[in-house]
C-alpha cells in the first residue's frame, strides 16, 4: 500500500485517476495548483487506486492523504 500525500497547501485542481484505475510509478495522480502554478503528484508505484480522498476544489494542506495506491 502506497499513501500519496500533498507536497504543500494548494487547491486540487484536477483528479486525473478514479478507484479501481490501474496506475503505474510516475502516472499523474491529481494536478494540485498553487501560486498560479499547477503541479502534478504521481504515483511512487504501480497498483490500483483504492481509496481517493480528493475532489476536485478541495484545499489540502502539506502532508494530507490524496489517494491510497495498493
Amino acid at each position: 500500500m502506497t499513501e500519496v500525500r500533498a507536497e504543500m497547501v494548494a487547491n486540487v485542481w484536477k483528479v486525473v485517476v478514479s478507484e479501481g484505475d490501474d496506475i503505474a510509478e510516475g502516472d499523474t495522480v491529481v494536478i494540485l495548483e498553487s501560486m498560479k502554478m499547477e503541479i502534478p503528484v504521481l504515483a511512487e508505484d504501480d497498483g490500483v487506486v483504492a481509496t481517493l480522498k480528493v475532489t476536485e476544489g478541495d484545499v489540502v494542506q502539506e502532508g494530507d492523504l490524496l489517494a491510497v495506491i495498493e
